[in-house]
């Protein structure tokens, strides 16, 4: 994605100057074969703050009617591995956990705010939230999303009324950062930084604890970090002795970077891989703030590791997860995580089956 030169251009001096809070005035961007504008905007936004029990157990309730509470059940690996249990959330109606802090986040919008609707970026899955949930309290939607996004994704995205708005990933990402998109209308949900979304998410920790109250430690694939910070605001402020880590592929770890570094970092390296619902170019500061108080440590795995936690699933609990729905496996299983008993979040299954089998049979 680096070789879009323009774009890439004009996306370093827009971070440049986010700090300022205002973007480049009238810049025209190449992204592939189109050209837009970027308008001048000031952004301020909300300080970030802890997530409070109390507002977790408020979106538990608000939410009820339009996420399922899945469920959590125990994987055999084999003998000599650890303890491990599967929180299902590909058993979402989307197939994916975005659900809650969508679901959160539309929900607490003002009556203004949802006649004028709703827009995000995404890879699939927080687009479909958003668009699932609009669609349920009658709001227009606009999904931003990632040209290379799997195709079942972009399917459920359209099918559910979304308005797509397809762009390469350094333009997407850019774009998160700008939290401005030209073309798309009404109020941004940010994908994780945002404290309503990132509070929906959060209600899956209190459901993990009712059903394996004797856990151990807790693990979650870290894209932007809005599910992990989520969970283990909930699971620290009830039972602060469970171990919290994080999980990324070894082609887009910028978190593990940051942990090892003390402070939000770039990864340089970057592939795309079909890992595409999890590891980021870069740690937003953001981010780095809401998840350095409530994440012990980090875990990188192979993408092969990660193609055997897909295929142990599939074969031991016929569980189908995308890339970043195994990651947890994948890390539960190199032993770092501890005997367990471990919680893996399959965050999410929406993968094309025909990949599905190609990437197992592998």
């Amino acid at each position: 994605m680096r070789s879009i030169s323009p774009a890439g251009s004009i996306c370093r001096e827009m971070a440049g100057a986010m700090a300022t809070g205002v973007s480049p005035a009238n810049r025209e961007i190449a992204a592939g074969t189109a050209a837009f504008t970027i308008r001048e905007m000031s952004t301020t936004l909300e300080a970030v703050r802890p997530i409070e029990l109390s507002e977790i157990r408020e979106a538990r309730n608000r939410i009820a009617k339009t996420i399922v509470r899945t469920p959590l059940i125990r994987l055999q690996p084999g003998p000599d591995q650890p303890d491990i249990r599967l929180k299902l959330e590909n058993l979402q109606p989307i197939n994916a956990y975005k659900l809650r802090g969508a679901a959160n986040a539309v929900a607490m919008l003002p009556e203004s705010e949802r006649e004028r609707g709703v827009w995000t970026i995404s890879a699939g899955n927080a687009g479909q939230g958003v668009a699932y949930a609009a669609k349920q309290a009658g709001v227009p939607c606009s999904v931003v999303v990632i040209e290379t996004a799997p195709q079942s994704k972009i399917e459920r995205m359209r099918a559910l009324g979304a308005k797509l708005i397809p762009v390469p990933y350094d333009v997407a990402w850019k774009a998160l950062e700008e939290r401005s998109f030209p073309g798309a209308e009404g109020t941004f949900i940010h994908p994780f930084d945002d404290h309503n979304f990132i509070t929906g998410h959060a209600t899956m920790g209190l459901e993990i604890l009712e059903d394996v109250p004797e856990i151990a430690a807790v693990i979650a694939s870290i894209g932007g970090g809005g599910l992990i910070t989520g969970v283990a605001s909930a699971i620290k402020a009830l039972k602060p002795e469970v171990k919290v880590f994080g999980v990324e592929p070894e082609t887009a770890a910028p978190a593990a970077l940051s942990f090892e570094k003390g402070s939000p970092q770039v990864f340089k390296h970057w592939t795309a891989s079909f890992v595409d619902g999890a590891g980021g170019q870069s740690m937003f500061p953001r981010m780095w703030e809401r998840m350095k108080p409530v994440v012990d440590d980090y875990i990188v795995v192979s993408l092969d590791e990660t193609k055997r936690a897909m295929r142990l699933m599939a074969e031991k609990a016929r569980v189908i997860s995308e890339g970043a729905g195994a990651l947890p496996v994948a890390a539960a299983l190199t032993g770092k995580a501890g005997e367990g008993p471990i919680v893996a979040i399959v965050s999410s299954g929406n993968i094309d089956l025909k990949k599905f089998c190609e990437l197992i049979a592998q």
